[in-house]
C-alpha cells in the first residue's frame, strides 16, 4: 500500500507465498506449504479459473486443500493449480537498539539475552527463574568487583564478599556473615585410641601423647590469632560423665597454634588424662 513520508524499514506482518501444484486428474487432495484458518484466506486458480471458497474447494487441518473426490483438477501441461496466499503470516523484526522498548506484558518463546543492566522496579512475583532442564552453573550470578553472589542449580549459594553482612534478630545492627560462623568443630574421644565421632572441616586427629592431640584444619586458618574452646569431661576408661574432679580442656598447648592446626589437651586435677569427652570448637578467620 501506499505511504505518507518514508516507508517503513520494518514490520511485524509479511506477505506468505504462492503455491504450485499439478493436477493428474485424479489426485484431490494437496498440502498447503503454509497453514491457513479457513477457505477465504487462500485464492486458488486451476487452469487459470479462480475457484470458488467452500464451493470449489476447501481447506481441513489448515494444511489440506480438498478438491472433492468426484472433481480432482485435471491433469493439464503440468502446474496448472495456484495457490495464492491472502492471510498475512507473522514476521519478526530487530528492534533499533538506540530505542527503548516498553511492554505492559510479554513472553520470551526462546533465549533472551541482556548484555546491558536488567531491571526491574516493579514487584517481581511467582517463578523468577524456571526451567526443565539442568541449568548452567552458575544459575544466577551477580558481580560487581568484589561483590558477587552466585546461586548454582544445586542450590548452593556462594557470597564471594568477605564483608557481607545480615542484619540481626532486632534489627537494629548487622552481623558479618563470614567472621559470625564457626570454621571448625570436633566430638572425639580420647580413651585408648583418638576416636572422632563427628567434625567439620577437620582432616585428622593424632594422638601425640597423653591427654595431648592435634586438630589438623582441612581448611587452613587465616593467622594465629584465631579463638576457640574445648570442653572435656569423664576420666581415662570410664563412661559416664564425672563432675567431681577439676577437668579443664586447653587450646594451643605447648605453644601448638598454627594456621593448619591446633594442639588441645585433657586436665583432670593437673594431671594430663585420655578424656572420653572432647568438644573443640574454632572461630575466626579462614584463609
Amino acid at each position: 500500500m501506499a505511504y505518507i513520508g518514508n516507508t517503513a524499514s520494518t514490520r511485524y506482518v509479511a506477505n506468505r507465498a504462492a503455491s504450485v501444484y499439478s493436477g493428474d486428474g485424479s489426485t484431490y487432495q494437496f498440502t498447503l506449504e503454509e497453514a491457513v484458518g479457513s477457505d477465504e484466506d487462500i485464492l486458488v486458480s486451476v487452469d487459470g479459473v479462480i475457484q470458488e471458497p467452500s464451493v470449489a474447494y476447501t481447506v481441513s487441518s489448515g494444511t489440506t486443500l480438498d478438491f472433492g473426490e468426484t472433481t480432482p483438477p485435471s491433469s493439464n501441461a503440468g502446474n496448472n493449480i495456484f495457490v495464492y496466499y491472502l492471510s498475512l503470516a507473522k514476521g519478526s523484526i530487530v528492534h533499533p537498539s538506540n530505542v527503548g522498548l516498553t511492554a505492559t506484558t510479554g513472553t520470551f518463546s526462546s533465549n533472551a539475552t541482556v548484555a546491558g543492566t536488567l531491571g526491574v522496579t516493579g514487584v517481581a512475583t511467582g517463578t523468577i527463574v524456571k526451567g526443565t532442564t539442568s541449568f548452567q552453573t552458575p544459575l544466577i550470578e551477580f558481580t560487581d568487583g568484589d561483590d558477587a553472589i552466585a546461586i548454582a542449580d544445586a542450590g548452593v549459594i556462594t557470597i564471594k564478599n568477605t564483608s557481607s553482612v545480615i542484619t540481626s534478630e532486632g534489627g537494629a545492627v548487622t552481623t558479618n556473615i563470614a567472621q559470625g560462623l564457626v570454621k571448625a568443630w570436633v566430638n572425639f574421644t580420647g580413651v585408648t585410641n583418638t576416636v572422632e565421632r563427628d567434625s567439620f572441616n577437620v582432616a585428622s586427629l593424632t594422638d601425640v601423647d597423653t591427654g595431648k592431640t592435634n586438630v589438623v584444619y582441612t581448611s587452613a586458618m587465616a593467622n594465629n590469632d584465631y579463638a576457640g574452646s574445648h570442653y572435656t569431661n569423664s576420666n581415662a576408661g570410664t563412661t559416664a560423665y564425672e563432675f567431681t574432679n577439676a577437668y579443664a580442656g586447653v587450646l594451643g598447648i605447648d605453644a601448638n597454634r598454627t594456621t593448619a592446626l591446633i594442639k588441645v589437651a585433657a586436665f583432670s586435677t593437673n594431671t594430663f588424662i585420655d578424656s572420653s569427652q572432647n568438644d573443640v570448637t574454632i572461630v575466626g578467620d579462614l584463609a
